[in-house]
């Protein structure tokens, strides 16, 4: 077979899985899968704007009450009111993720408002690659934002989780160009590879010498040589490092008690057309938010630490 005959089979398989989920998406949940009510609270990170925006609307429209946050207040406001004016339960409150401040101040307007929540999804991210530009220079920013935003998050959030039957959930938005074992843009360094596969080996301390060590390489102007991704190289960097932090929260997270489990996993989009694309991507906003959303509500969720796409487990 040749290499224009497999590119367009594997066109044809996405098109039929698109297809796919656009049929699933029509079908509404029963009322025994239905785990969640108008009490359910889900948080949004980043939703004034393309797949949080989405997310936001999916989730509201389903019968969830989500707070949509926003770095820039104005902008989430308005969001919301679009929401809100369409008979949707969607609020908004300012949150900067890289702000330790920001965050504690959001996360005690939670806990006193709505004692707590229910499904938290990362969505708030940046990237300043567009077609096949790799310019790292807001590495420091894509790292702080996707990755240390991303782990910040998670760690202010998950005292303020509601303990229920269905096990609380998190969501991180992430990329297949993070991928440790990716056939195109994996890291060259073959035994930090074996040490990022290995969850026995992998550590938060491991993640965080890995980053800074690739934001050191940019500020020497060393990095082109020091086997990092090809493509997208900060934010792929980014990615992987939350790839992999989500493994290692779900192991942390495994033991906890029946009635008290938090389920972390997190999935890729997809190449969305958004602002963040330059709208340049190949599937809509809506369908790029779908596996978040299916994740987010899932019946009967036992999985947890695990990579998604198109509402299927991938490879990390």
């Amino acid at each position: 077979m040749g290499k224009s005959e497999k590119t367009e089979r594997a066109k044809e398989r996405r098109e039929k899985r698109r297809q796919e989920i656009s049929l699933l998406r029509t079908i509404p949940y029963s009322d025994h899968q239905r785990w969640w009510s108008a009490e359910t609270v889900a948080v949004v990170t980043g939703g004034n704007r393309g797949i949080g925006f989405e997310i936001s609307k999916q989730l509201a429209a389903h019968g969830v009450t989500v707070i949509l946050t926003s770095r820039d207040h104005s902008v989430g406001l308005e969001a919301a009111k679009v929401f809100q004016e369409g008979g949707l339960n969607v609020f908004c409150h300012q949150l900067d993720v890289l702000d330790t401040a920001s965050i504690t101040e959001f996360c005690d307007w939670l806990k006193e408002n709505y004692g707590g929540l229910d499904i938290l999804i990362n969505n708030a991210a940046v990237n300043f690659n567009q077609g096949s530009d790799n310019t790292v220079e807001y590495a420091s920013q894509v790292i702080t934002t996707n990755y240390y935003g991303t782990k910040n998050m998670i760690q202010a959030i998950i005292p303020l989780m509601k303990p229920s039957a269905a096990g609380a959930r998190i969501v991180n938005v992430s990329s297949r160009l993070g991928r440790i074992n990716g056939k195109r843009n994996k890291i060259d360094d073959v035994i930090l590879r074996e040490k990022f596969s290995n969850l026995d080996t992998v550590t938060e301390e491991l993640i965080d010498q890995t980053v800074s060590s690739f934001l050191q390489q940019v500020q020497d102007g060393t990095w082109e040589s020091g086997g990092w991704p090809k493509t997208f190289t900060d934010y792929s960097v980014s990615k992987l490092a939350v790839n992999t932090y989500t493994r290692l929260v779900a192991k942390m997270l495994s033991d906890r008690p029946e009635g008290q489990k938090i389920y972390i996993n997190c999935y890729c989009p997809g190449w969305v057309k958004t602002a963040m694309t330059g709208y340049a991507g190949n599937i809509s906003a809506e369908e790029g938010a779908d596996t978040a959303v299916w994740l987010a509500l899932l019946p009967d969720l036992a999985i947890t630490g695990k990579f998604f796409a198109e509402r299927r487990e991938i490879s990390f």
